[in-house]
């Protein structure tokens, strides 16, 4: 029998599929292992609800139909019951209910509760325990475990405090009011607990939806228009540029404070250790710059005596992993950044072509698949590019918008059963009377996945959260994988709930006396606190519409434009100048590449040309050159910089003969040591 096989399939597709992720935007060989771990179980944990929530809703809807014709059958007078909904009775006739189709996917009794307990409390101890307690844990600056403990739980505090804060309240509450249980026992606890965390998550989910409903439209639209998305780009990369040069300065200051530290104190002062663990969070450019002035650092008996205090290396400590982490962060979004302009430029260029072949300004890093060389041609490109993709993001435009608009409508009337407003449930319910199980499953599916989008793109599209990123091609942070860990696991449960009540599967809003999911089921009767279930998670998600005017209008990117915080705002002389100062900044990096790939191809055709005797040549005079470079490092302090004053000398002659043999491109346009100014250029030469 199919019995529970849909289920073991989708467990383990979901598996991979989070691994598959993981795989995609963390990076397995350099990252913690740990980091990886509670990242994948995080990811995995909340696909999980997202991809068996829709077979729990068919087996429930499968055992109501089973409820029905039980009744029907020994109950055959009475025609309706006062407790049973308008669609189980008077819509359907008593012939029909006898027979009920089993779902291709029907779990077996027994097997959801427990199963849905497991993934719920996992995921509950990674996103309020586990997750930020690690994500604290690696940020702080401490030298000892205890140390770092101790910084992680006092950073979680805030945390902790906005949770416990609920929790309590509501433990209050029920205390006053006697009337609402006989005693407080372990699952009446519980019950609070997780409605305190579905509290916080559903406070959060709407704010966040309420922005991305709109949002997620509105860029598929802009991104339909081409030059709107040029402009926007070149407005983001001089914002960026501005960060990226602060991130590259808050770097330097802090590897000066690491050299003038690590210079003071020497390898038998007790605190080097902690001086070393510093040294190796630092870029291994300047690990090799401090490791070389260490040796011949003479000038440090008067300083002797002047030793920092461990609390001030904490300080640095901390300094230090931020520093380096922002300045990674600010690296991998301006590579990222760029890509889009120079595609978005050669599409601007392509767009006049009237040969129909997409033609790049330069060629892409990554070797051609299979793909780009058979299937996805330049002309396939150019009609894709130029032609195709255009229309395709305006019809995505449109259906996204008439989603968002049935979002908002249902989540505004969700708590009226009789009769039923809320559209997902209207189709839901005509659904169910065709026993059209795939349907039904597809369609949970695609809300669930809708609104998750709109929630967690929002979170990486909001300026606050901008120290948070995803980045493909492995190049997301650690500290931004355990924070999108933590946030899924948050916001998932809250919002599969906020579903339920869509369809009016929730029986604690619509207040049916209907089969409940199991879902609903572990997370505890809502009874027990009736001005949550009948206040604050019925009339807060009317906020939506609200927050989706405010987002229409951009209310909020317009105050923050008053209040100095440069936003993308199209009638503004400010984001004009940006988006010149942008352009500008393109076209040098463009420049710069430009020139390495020429130098590239002219390397490329004299070894074509030549072959390998120039090469095998060259490689002997290599040899040659870091041997003598060796022999002189080799040496003692004055020996060393007699050595160094003769390398300094005979090098000029040396890296002519060198340059001439290698036939390399002159010196100021070389791309590392090209400088803006001209007169440097000279001096350099």
């Amino acid at each position: 029998t199919m019995s529970g096989a849909a289920l073991g399939i989708e467990i383990v597709v979901v598996f991979f599929l989070a691994l598959f992720l993981l795989h995609r935007y963390g990076d397995f060989k350099k990252q913690h292992k740990m980091v990886l771990f509670g990242t994948l179980l995080a990811w995995y944990l909340c696909f999980l609800i997202v991809f068996i929530l829709p077979l729990d809703v068919s087996t429930t809807i499968y055992k109501q139909c089973k409820i029905d014709s039980e009744e029907h059958s020994t109950n055959s007078a009475v025609t309706a019951h006062s407790s049973q909904s308008t669609r189980n009775d008077s819509t359907t006739p008593a012939g029909l209910r006898k027979e009920c189709y089993k779902p291709w996917s029907y779990i077996p009794d027994g097997i959801m509760p427990i199963f849905w307990r497991v993934v719920y409390w996992t995921s509950q101890c990674l996103t309020w325990l586990l997750l930020p307690f690690m994500q604290s844990y690696a940020r702080s600056g401490g030298f000892s475990i205890t140390g770092k403990i101790k910084t992680a739980l006092i950073e979680n505090a805030i945390y902790y405090g906005t949770y416990l804060l609920i929790f309590g309240s509501l433990l209050i509450y029920v205390a006053v009011h006697p009337n609402l249980i006989g005693h407080l026992d372990w699952y009446q606890l519980q019950t609070i607990g997780i409605t305190a965390a579905n509290t916080w998550g559903l406070f959060l989910l709407v704010l966040l939806l309420g922005y991305g409903l709109v949002e997620i439209p509105r860029s598929y639209w802009n991104a339909s228009r081409r030059g709107h998305l040029l402009m926007k780009t070149y407005f983001k990369a001089a914002k960026l540029m501005t960060e990226k040069a602060d991130a590259e300065e808050s770097l330097e200051d802090a590897m000066e404070e690491v050299r003038k530290i690590s210079e003071c104190i020497k390898y038998n002062h007790p605190m080097r250790k902690n001086i070393d663990t510093i040294l190796k969070k630092c870029p291994t450019e300047y690990q090799e710059k401090m490791g070389r002035n260490m040796d011949d650092y003479e000038d440090f008996d008067e300083k002797q005596n002047v030793y920092p205090s461990e609390k001030s290396l904490v300080k640095l400590h901390k300094q230090v992993i931020y520093a380096v982490q922002r300045h990674n962060r600010t690296r991998v979004q301006w590579q990222i950044l760029l890509e889009t302009a120079f595609h978005l430029e050669d599409v601007a260029k392509n767009e006049t072509s009237g040969t129909h072949q997409f033609v790049r300004s330069y060629t892409p890093q990554e070797p051609e698949g299979f793909i780009s060389r058979y299937l996805y041609t330049p002309t396939v490109e150019w009609y894709w590019e130029c032609l195709l993709r255009q229309w395709c993001y305006r019809i995505l435009a449109v259906m996204v918008t008439l989603f968002s608009v049935a979002v908002v409508w249902s989540e505004c009337t969700f708590f009226s059963t009789q009769p039923v407003l809320s559209l997902f449930a209207v189709f839901i319910q005509l659904a169910e009377k065709t026993y059209n199980y795939l349907y039904i499953e597809m369609a949970c599916f695609l809300t669930i996945f809708f609104l998750c989008t709109c929630v967690y793109s929002t979170v990486f599209r909001i300026r606050v959260f901008n120290y948070y990123y995803l980045a493909s091609h492995h190049q997301t942070d650690a500290y931004s994988l355990q924070f999108s860990g933590m946030l899924f696991c948050r916001l998932t449960p809250p919002l599969c709930l906020n579903f339920l009540g869509l369809i009016h599967m929730d029986s604690a809003i619509s207040h049916q006396n209907r089969e409940q999911t199991a879902y609903t089921s572990i997370m505890g009767s809502m009874r027990v606190l009736s001005f949550i279930a009948d206040g604050f998670y019925i009339y807060y998600p009317m906020l939506i519409v609200l927050l989706c005017i405010a987002t229409y209008f951009s209310l909020g990117t317009r105050c923050l434009n008053l209040l100095g915080f440069q936003q993308f705002v199209g009638d503004n002389d400010m984001t004009s100048d940006l988006i010149d100062e942008g352009k500008e900044l393109i076209r040098r990096e463009k420049r710069k590449r430009q020139r390495v790939e020429d130098g590239e191809n002219r390397r490329r055709e004299w070894k074509e040309r030549y072959g390998n005797q120039r090469e095998d040549y060259t490689r002997n005079r290599n040899v040659q050159s870091s041997e003598m470079k060796e022999t002189n490092y080799s040496d003692t302090n004055n020996s060393n910089r007699q050595a160094t004053k003769y390398t300094r000398s005979n090098s000029r002659p040396e890296r002519d003969r060198i340059e001439l043999l290698q036939e390399a491109e002159p010196m100021d346009f070389n791309a590392e040591t090209f400088a803006d100014d001209p007169l440097d250029a000279e001096s350099g030469r």
